[in-house]
């Protein structure tokens, strides 16, 4: 579980590509639309950084394994989810490193999964697959979480008792307790990016499973209608569950565009262009609020919504191409609007935004960089910041310049990726990572056993390979300590939207 607690605003920048060095890639591909034009090599294996990052979703899964699950550790968990409400909620995914499935940064990963896919799924190659499946395991959750008109089951597991055990969710004895969220207690922004999720995996499966694309279209539209019916912030009718660990702290408008926004996508139904156009400014499409994360969406909204302007020439939308330079010269040093604060390394410096798992921040403005860069590229625009312009390909080289330092090029030399090059964290807070595996401990860990293990120094015994912890700190530090759960803990929604930024890296220098 990550906590949450503010918005920092934004802060400030970069400059040059790194120092490039041997482990060469040919770079290929050179009239693709998307090719960027980088140098010949690249610093990094971004095909083998792609694999590792879709891989992690498997080591998050909760419910019954499939027979070909990779992350051979985990074992099944929580097989009577739902049980106490009379409703089948076995599946989905933990968030992070505990054992409790919260529903709204779940909707909000497989949104990014999608939308990693959407964009850049045409250059996963035999990456792809995996990456529909990591989709496909929210979204058969999700079906299950709404299965009950003007109902979302938005929680299971009580998060308070769950942090007050160290233990393998395979062991779990903590209550499994169900909070959902009706017409009577409502929560808009957990339903309608739930809406958001169902839609935007739609047309991620509708080429290769359209009855199911069909399923998952028809149940957004359903859920859109009730969070949109019946308005309301989870954060208060859920208080004591949600806060302060998914607590709503941007309000639930930017879902409601945001969901309007995939759903306009996915139907194409002028219905929801109308319901943009009408109460776009209403629900915050204008606003400067530049962080991008599992609670705010409003600059993911406007990203998404710029690509209906530039490309298909939808003239009412002509002013989400403004909002969305506003949230592009907010990020480059020296333009007007410029409010981003980097790390203070010299050579290598990252984007910060707080102290708790700032690494979200970092995978979820990179992807829109590279979105952005291609929706430029492809209606032949660009940015202008207050009379300095901005090309698609310096987006694509900030974006770079953040994907290379997570994966290595920074001062400490580290990948933040588990399992990604020489060095990464060794002491991750993640209970199944950290106590010994079924197999070599078959005997089941009591509640307040493994917190020995939790502050002791040693390694974790179990790799959880691609997962992305929250990363360094203002000053480009990183402890490596079990107990820091701010830097140490991986979380779901930091690894999504890097997907589609390693698919992309990778394609471009000939990896894929």
């Amino acid at each position: 579980m990550i906590f949450s607690l503010s918005f920092a605003p934004l802060f400030s920048l970069f400059s040059t590509l790194l120092l490039l060095h041997c482990n060469a890639f040919p770079l290929h591909y050179h009239s693709h639309p998307l090719h960027q034009h980088h140098s010949r090599f690249a610093t990094h294996n971004y095909r083998d950084a792609l694999s590792k990052s879709i891989l992690f979703f498997e080591g998050q899964r909760s419910g019954k394994l499939l027979s070909n699950q990779r992350i051979s550790w985990r074992k099944d968990s929580a097989l009577s989810d739902g049980s106490a409400m009379h409703v089948d909620l076995v599946g989905g995914y933990y968030d992070a490193g505990d054992n409790v499935k919260f529903g709204f940064p779940m909707a909000f990963t497989t949104t990014m999964l999608s939308w990693s896919v959407i964009e850049f799924g045409g250059l996963m190659k035999s990456e792809l697959q995996n990456a529909r499946e990591a989709i496909r395991w929210g979204t058969d959750y999700l079906l299950k979480a709404t299965v009950h008109p003007n109902i979302i089951y938005v929680q299971v597991g009580d998060a308070k008792k769950d942090h007050a055990c160290w233990e393998r969710p395979e062991d779990m004895d903590t209550p499994r307790s169900v909070f959902k969220i009706d017409a009577n207690n409502p929560g808009s922004e957990v339903a309608a990016e739930t809406a958001a999720a169902l839609a935007a995996a739609s047309l991620v499966f509708r080429r290769t499973d359209p009855a199911y694309s069909k399923i998952l279209v028809r149940r957004a539209i359903r859920v859109f209608q009730f969070a949109d019916k019946y308005r309301g912030a989870y954060s208060n009718s859920l208080k004591h569950v949600v806060c302060p660990f998914y607590c709503d702290y941007s309000g639930y408008l930017d879902e409601l565009l945001w969901g309007a926004a995939w759903l306009h996508k996915a139907t194409k139904n002028p219905m929801y262009l109308n319901y943009i156009q009408v109460n776009g400014h209403i629900l915050g499409a204008a606003q400067f609020d530049n962080t991008f994360g599992w609670d705010n969406k409003h600059v993911g909204a406007r990203i998404l919504l710029s690509k209906e302007f530039l490309i298909q020439k939808v003239q009412s939308l002509h002013d989400y191409k403004g909002h969305a330079d506003n949230f592009i010269c907010s990020l480059i040093p020296g333009a007007s609007f410029s409010s981003s604060k980097y790390t203070p390394g010299e050579v290598h410096f990252i984007l910060f935004k707080m102290n708790d798992s700032n690494m979200q921040y970092v995978t979820s403005t990179s992807f829109l960089l590279l979105t952005y860069a291609k929706y430029l590229t492809m209606s032949h625009m660009v940015v202008n910041c207050g009379g300095t312009t901005v090309t698609p390909k310096r987006l694509r080289t900030i974006a770079k310049k953040q994907v290379d330092y997570l994966l290595g090029d920074n001062p400490l030399k580290m990948s933040y990726m588990v399992g990604y090059g020489p060095r990464y964290p060794r002491r991750i807070h993640h209970r199944g990572s950290s106590l010994p595996s079924i197999a070599v401990h078959p005997g089941k860990i009591q509640c307040s056993a493994g917190f020995g293990v939790m502050k002791s120094q040693s390694p974790n015994p179990n790799v959880l390979v691609g997962a992305v912890v929250g990363g360094p700190d203002l000053h480009d530090r990183f402890p490596d300590e079990r107990s820091d759960y701010e830097q140490s803990e991986p979380a779901t929604y930091i690894n999504a939207p890097l997907v589609g930024s390693l698919a992309y890296l990778a394609h471009s220098f000939g990896q894929l």
